[in-house]
């Protein structure tokens, strides 16, 4: 009679707690990965918003019309020294998507707007996730877009 060759009970318990261990091991740095793509959205929409803001400001070169503090547009978005206000309309106006896949709020410092995703609620000052956008105040002075990313919605 011929004996029929397999794993014993003991050395398939061994394989499973070496896989545990591994596993155990490996995951956190799986996990990670979530926050990694917030992190690299927001840093997408943060390029989306310069390069809307840098055509804007474009457009507005060509008209004449990028030294004047306020109450002109270009295309429909108001400008503040030829570079999109701070407002979800002018932004929104400005860059594709804005409105259907983000969610904008006014700034906690005047003048500014802040932009995160649409199901974060998480994102002030203190606890926050998000694209801030700042607006030129002289003729001298460019708007900046800057990604926040503190407290725990973000990491």
């Amino acid at each position: 009679m011929k004996r029929q060759g397999g794993f014993t009970l003991i050395e398939l318990v061994v394989v499973i707690v070496i896989l545990g261990i591994l596993a155990v091991t490996a995951a956190p740095k799986f996990m990670n990965l979530q926050n990694d793509a917030r992190k690299a959205s927001l840093e997408g929409l943060k390029g989306s918003i310069q390069g809307a803001a840098g055509i804007v400001y474009g457009k507005a070169a060509i008209e004449g019309v990028e030294s004047v503090s306020s109450g002109k547009s270009v295309n429909g978005i108001p400008l503040a020294f030829g570079y999109p206000t701070a407002t979800s309309a002018a932004l929104g106006a400005a860059v594709n998507g804005l409105d259907t896949d983000w969610t904008c709020q006014n700034g906690a410092d005047t003048g500014s707007i802040q932009c995160s995703f649409k199901n974060n609620t998480e994102w002030t000052k203190d606890k926050g996730c998000y694209v801030q956008y700042t607006p030129a105040k002289s003729v001298s002075e460019a708007a900046s877009t800057t990604v926040v990313v503190t407290g725990s919605s973000c990491k």
